[in-house]
């Protein structure tokens, strides 16, 4: 077994090719490794990922810049590299480049270009020293600087057996075995369930790997050279697939160091430092074009990133086999977070449909609409409004109770309960999706294997405090880095998050004056429409100007292309100086995380608990900045107007941020490209590039970062306030339907493929989802309890009323106002707007009438209707949590049939070891014994000496 300490075996002799030709100006492509190629014939033809040769695949290429003689480059500046390359990315422009412009030269673009050369001359000896380097550790090399993209070189690199042996064994790679067992099902009520439904759910299933029986399973067991014959090498070009190839060659990228420079510089530092352009592996073949071959990366266009097969699982194996179990993680949980979507929609839409459906029977609607009631309200903003016949909110009232009815209580607590079984519901796929992997011990393997390995940053941090603590610390004590030592970079954090947060909330705050402002200057129209529908267009108007800013913040704070405020969430983790890449991530995430939280639910949050809160009452208004007049709920409650946010929210970020952003946008561009250039020349010169050619002219993968964070905002819209709009599973089933065929075309046609990486849970995220979950119930307690009208109907019909039902709640609800205790100079323009004079008007609130002994003080109504609210509160939120964690603990997060086929592959895998041993023991005893029978023969054959005893042959035989 091979160990990280130790040096690289030198490859045989005859695999090295000494006489290696490296010449970065020439424009053919030059074998830098020759296996005598010349002597066989292509396989395939040159488009294909291979090298020259047609035999050894491309597992790896890295792309560079060329350095152009001066006179080419000052013709051809104009139609330069990137200029080129921008077009090919866009449109592979048919231009041909035989006829460059001829710009007039510059004397500070020659100076330039002088500078230019130096760098690039100092780039060209890096790479040498790297591909040397790469050489020594037995991966073979070719050039291609002839491209039919100018500017552009590229390093075709090849992994040979012997590498992909040693590198396999070194990685502790889990290979199967030539050992095949059954695989029997579980049966318990579950796993019958469990079939029963696969098999009735057989036409949704793609077509793929239907060669091998789903009842067989290989034994799977680290690569190890001394163990070859365990694994089954019939096919060595097939044992190990591209994207273990790739993995493999990026290994060996990452050790290879160049050294003769100042500073050590490894693959990431060549690609941050412009020496390498990018790295990247090969896609497995076109798909679009009628006479290609078969290959993964076909069957994925046709059984999943088409939007045809929707309606199809998605086939989970073949992602993790093409793209690594990273990408093959993420996109089972969202399959598993849809199809649990599925339940939740549909009794959402039941919850909504139970509120259309009753609307007309809800006796506070009735009265609020009812004319004969006669109620005059108290004017809603200063001067400019005048008072207001509370018939005018009827529209307002009935559309509140679609979503503020009793089921929405209901709907709440399944909602959490809901919650609960996808968590557990997943840890039980992941679990299984770790035994078809071979991952189960990934995890404890991988936090041994890098608890050393500590960032290059911490390194260097904790030499110089050992430099600087050199005479102080005791000799043998391992010197880290404390709290103390991260404390000034904690600091800047806070103060920093906390100043981007403020941020955020003085745009809110902004968007709370202009519905002030916009509702007094629409009071003072001189036209009828825009008095008419004051609420609505003051609702709808700043929903809008609401979800603009969320989008706007959300593209400055989390896409890469903005190159101010991206870069400071990882200049704050840089500072925090985290000892491990894992540890690096989750923090980068979780800033991430705060600031789009932030962002996308702090309006819904003003909406739900703040608005109405704090406005006082009339003659006694609270103001801000000046004249500003807290603005207040309709009488129905904030319950509609935080319906409409989510609503407007939720549809503007799927439709825009989604089908606009990554559906529209492309589609309009290739539109367009299609009228200015001619498609056949486009088709011919896409057909003319290379494998290599044309993956660099795809995106480069950027993580998986956007795809979870986009998804978990969403599941806080769906769980944190879902009292209030029952409809967000269902608009989250939707778009998620259409997400995931976005996604998996983005990943097999408009993306560069990624490097395969291991992963046995989906890490932070899972925290995340937890913590949402957690903190929705209290948030649904408290929307339930504080911004609806549940609680005071509760009260009313068991304390107050006196016929025991809810006759008479509206007035109960309505405290009395004497007109002439306004203040000085809040009082309305147009009293007379309603026909008449009003001395009593009426407001929302439970306070003393003018007449009493304490007038406008809180009503001991208001205060048993508080205690009433406190007490849902602390019911709701231990009784759902009681039943979450009882849900919890009944269902075990290992299938039962997983584990047994756990224990059993231990099993089998002792019984297939003891098995070689003992037939190591019986190949030694023979050898043994035949050694025994060679020494009799030639005693035998030698003179006979005195005394000597004769010697049995029994066992010689």
């Amino acid at each position: 077994m091979m160990r990280r300490s130790d040096k690289y075996v030198p490859v045989p002799g005859e695999e090295k090719n000494s006489d290696i030709n490296i010449n970065p100006r020439s424009s053919e492509s030059i074998p830098m490794k020759n296996l005598h190629a010349d002597h066989v014939s292509p396989l395939y033809p040159g488009l294909g990922p291979y090298f020259s040769d047609g035999c050894r695949r491309v597992d790896y290429v890295l792309a560079y810049h060329i350095q152009k003689p001066s006179s080419v480059r000052r013709r051809s500046s104009k139609f330069g590299e990137n200029n080129f390359i921008r077009r090919l990315r866009r449109s592979l422009s048919m231009r041909s480049s035989r006829a460059p412009l001829q710009p007039k030269e510059d004397p500070e673009i020659a100076a330039q270009e002088q500078g230019t050369d130096y760098h690039e001359d100092d780039k060209r000896f890096r790479r040498e020293e790297f591909e040397e380097n790469l050489l020594e550790t037995g991966l073979e090399l070719e050039k291609d600087e002839g491209c039919k993209i100018p500017g552009i070189g590229f390093l075709k690199i090849h992994a040979p057996w012997n590498v992909l042996c040693r590198e396999a064994e070194f990685m502790k790679l889990k290979m199967p075995t030539k050992k095949v067992y059954d695989v029997k099902q579980g049966s318990n009520l579950v796993e019958k369930v469990r079939l029963f439904i696969h098999k009735v759910t057989a036409p949704l299933h793609p077509k793929v790997d239907a060669n091998r029986p789903q009842t067989l399973k290989s034994l799977s067991h680290p690569f190890s050279r001394e163990k070859q014959h365990l694994f089954d090498l019939s096919d060595r070009d097939k044992f190990f697939d591209s994207k273990t190839r790739s993995s493999i060659v990026y290994e060996v990228l990452k050790r290879t160091r160049c050294t003769r420079a100042k500073y050590s510089m490894g693959i990431t530092s060549l690609l941050a430092n412009g020496v390498y352009t990018s790295g990247y592996p090969l896609h497995d073949g076109d798909i679009e074009e009628v006479n290609a071959e078969p290959n993964d990366r076909k069957l994925l266009y046709q059984e999943w990133a088409s939007y045809s097969v929707f309606y199809k699982y998605q086939p989970i194996g073949l992602i993790r086999k093409y793209f690594g179990e990273k990408v093959g993680l993420y996109f089972a949980w969202l399959g598993v977070y849809t199809q649990m979507l599925i339940p939740a929609a549909i009794v959402g839409v039941i919850v909504f449909l139970y509120g259309c459906a009753t609307v007309d029977d809800n006796i506070p609607s009735m009265e609020i609409c009812d004319p004969r009631n006669n109620i005059t309200m108290c004017p809603l903003c200063d001067r400019a409004c005048s008072y207001w016949k509370l018939v005018s909110a009827c529209g307002t009232a009935r559309a509140s109770h679609l979503f503020d009815n009793p089921a929405t209580v209901f709907f709440s607590i399944f909602m959490a309960l809901w919650a609960v079984l996808f968590m557990e519901h997943w840890k039980r796929r992941q679990m299984r999706l770790n035994y078809i992997w071979d991952l189960t011990g990934f995890g404890e393997e991988e936090e041994e294997e890098h608890k050393d390995h500590n960032r290059a940053e911490y390194e260097f941090r904790v030499m110089q405090k050992t430099m600087r603590l050199e005479h102080s610390t005791p000799k043998g004590e391992k010197v880290k880095l404390t709290c103390t030592d991260r404390l000034p970079a904690y600091l800047t954090t806070v103060v920093t998050m906390g100043f981007l947060i403020a941020v955020t909330f003085a745009i809110v705050f902004g968007v709370i004056l202009y519905r002030i402002s916009i509702k007094a200057a629409l009071h003072m129209s001189n036209y009828p429409a825009a008095r008419s529908n004051i609420r609505a267009t003051v609702k709808t108007t700043a929903a809008i100007i609401n979800l603009i800013i969320i989008i706007i913040l959300d593209e400055i704070y989390c896409t890469p292309g903005w190159r101010r405020v991206t870069p400071t969430r990882k200049w704050l983790t840089t500072l925090e100086v985290p000892k491990t890449d894992k540890s690096f991530e989750e923090r980068l995430i979780f800033k991430t995380f705060i600031l789009k939280f932030v962002n996308a639910f702090t309006p819904i949050v003003y909406l739900a608990f703040f608005r109405g809160r704090l406005v006082g009452r009339p003659g006694n208004y609270l103001y801000v900045v000046g004249s500003y007049r807290m603005e207040e709920c309709a009488h129905a409650g904030c319950l509609m107007e935080l319906c409409i946010q989510l609503c407007i929210t939720m549809l503007g970020k799927q439709l825009i941020q989604n089908n606009l952003f990554e559906i529209g946008i492309p589609k309009l561009k290739k539109l367009l490209r299609k009228r200015k250039s001619d498609s056949k020349q486009e088709e011919e010169l896409t057909n003319s590039l290379h494998r290599h050619e044309k993956d660099h002219l795809l995106g480069p993968f950027v993580g998986l970062s956007p795809e979870y964070m986009e998804m978990i905002i969403q599941f806080g819209m769906v769980t944190l306030f879902v009292a209030s709009f029952p409809l967000a599973p269902l608009f989250a089933l939707l778009n998620n339907i259409i997400e995931i065929r976005l996604d998996a075309k983005k990943f097999v046609m408009q993306l560069r493929r990624p490097i395969a990486a291991k992963a046995k849970d989906i890490g932070i995220w899972y925290n995340l989802l937890r913590g949402l979950s957690k903190v929705a119930v209290i948030v649904n307690a408290f929307v339930i309890s504080f911004t609806s009208d549940f609680i005071p109907r509760l009260v009313y019909q068991y304390m107050y009323s006196p016929d025991g039902t809810m006759h008479g709640f509206v007035n109960h609800t309505l405290s009395h106002f004497n007109v002439s205790d306004f203040q000085p100079g809040t009082e309305p323009l147009q009293p007379m707007h309603l026909k008449h004079e009003v001395d009593i008007c009426r407001y929302k609130d439970y306070r003393e009438p003018p007449w009493s002994g304490t007038p406008y003080e809180l009503s001991k109504e208001f205060w048993a209707i508080l205690a009433a609210r406190l007490a849902f509160v602390i019911v709701f939120q231990n009784m759902v949590m009681l039943m979450s964690d009882f849900v919890d603990w009944l269902i075990p997060d290992i299938p039962k049939d997983i584990s047994l086929q756990i224990h059993k592959e231990k099993i089998l895998m002792v019984e297939l070891f003891m098995k070689e041993e003992q037939g190591k023991r019986l190949a030694a005893r023979d050898n043994h014994n035949q050694d025994n029978c060679t020494s009799t023969s030639s005693a035998n054959q030698s003179p006979p000496q005195p005394r000597s005893r004769p010697i049995s042959h029994a066992n010689c035989c």
